[in-house]
């Protein structure tokens, strides 16, 4: 069987995965590179071992992770189904069954808020992995002053300290937790680059059997939390 550390030494799915970050930093994007493409993998994989899934469809979760974003190494738009296609063909050049081929591409082509879906395990854990990557370490250039303050996108994500995905069995809930700087950007400023993707992290969670939850500086922003007499005798 293909594993992760297969697709990591592979030296094409590497290339393509520099010339993608590349081509992004080179358009004003944030970090897509080794770094962030290793934090989803681990992220994606932890997701599916703490929800009980087994060995293999985590592993087959690592590897979407670890390839979900090579398609930006053409273009922005519709990357996720430009990498599925250069995924599969790479996958299958390294014997790799097709099921399971078909288990990572359709993961990585509904990644992206604009056309996506979360359509299996894979998909969504991938999905929630992705979107819980923001913070200030992402600006992958030397901003000045007046970029940062005029540009929503990177005032956001330099006003992010720490973000940090947390799930509980227990509870069945998964939770997105944020540390954000409110005296350099509003978290509506978050809000209006985000609240797509939370939404489709929310549409992702419930396909895992569980519930979104997104707290930023120790506020519940997104999600409830049951008040029924029911669910304070289970709680009591």
């Amino acid at each position: 069987m293909v594993t992760l550390q297969d697709v990591r030494n592979n030296p094409n799915f590497k290339l393509m995965i520099d010339r993608a970050c590349d081509y992004l930093l080179a358009r004003g994007y944030t970090e897509h590179g080794i770094r962030h493409v290793s934090y989803v993998s681990k992220t994606t994989a932890r997701i599916l071992s703490e929800l009980e899934y087994d060995a293999r469809t985590v592993e087959l979760g690592a590897i979407a992770g670890y390839l979900h974003d090579i398609g930006n190494m053409h273009n922005r738009k519709h990357h996720g189904i430009t990498g599925a296609n250069l995924v599969y063909i790479e996958l299958q050049n390294m014997g790799m069954k097709l099921a399971e081929i078909c288990e990572i591409t359709t993961a990585i082509a509904n990644h992206e808020e604009e056309i996506g879906t979360a359509v299996s395990p894979i998909t969504a854990a991938l999905i929630i992995a992705d979107k819980s990557d923001a913070h200030r370490t992402r600006v992958g250039r030397i901003i000045p002053e007046t970029e940062q303050v005029s540009d929503k996108h990177n005032r956001v994500n330099l006003a992010i300290l720490d973000s940090n995905i947390s799930i509980d069995t227990v509870k069945h809930s998964i939770t997105l937790e944020i540390s954000f700087d409110q005296t350099s950007c509003q978290i509506m400023d978050y809000f209006e680059i985000y609240l797509d993707r939370m939404i489709m992290c929310k549409q992702a969670a419930t396909l895992l059997g569980c519930r979104f939850r997104l707290v930023i500086n120790d506020l519940e922003l997104l999600g409830h939390v049951q008040t029924t007499e029911h669910s304070k005798k289970a709680r009591a």
